[in-house]
């Protein structure tokens, strides 16, 4: 897959400051107040930064967290997984793979089939509908 790699000036040209926030500083934004969580239409979910796709709508379900959660990406090539020891804690950091935008985290509490619960900031995301 080929990269993106912008400045930081270019992302902060292309991106609004919440955005930039959540995708280039690691933030997150509050549960319950993004965009995405209610969201229960039929598509897929993008890079906010890049487009990539990187969710379907079928891997999504409510986790009660807060935040748009998913059992799987798209493909294993479209999220890159990295260790997060920010805040005390050890968790696993969920990245777009193509821009290296910061997603979320993912956790090993997910329902079935996987088990896993890839929990997304909205703010990271965009939502294409199924035409």
């Amino acid at each position: 897959m080929e990269k993106l790699d912008l400045s930081e000036a270019e992302w902060r040209e292309r991106l609004t400051p919440e955005r930039y926030h959540v995708l280039r500083e690691g933030g997150t934004e509050r549960a319950f107040a993004g965009d995405l969580y209610g969201n229960h239409e039929t598509g897929t979910y993008l890079c906010a930064g890049c487009q990539l796709p990187l969710f379907s709508s079928s891997a999504k379900y409510d986790s009660g967290s807060g935040w748009p959660s998913f059992t799987k990406p798209l493909s294993d090539e479209v999220v890159t997984d990295h260790v997060d020891t920010g805040h005390g804690m050890v968790r696993t950091e969920s990245r777009c793979a193509r821009c290296d935008g910061h997603l979320g985290h993912v956790f090993p509490d997910g329902p079935p089939p996987t088990g896993l619960r890839y929990c997304i900031n909205s703010l990271s995301l965009e939502f294409e509908p199924e035409k």
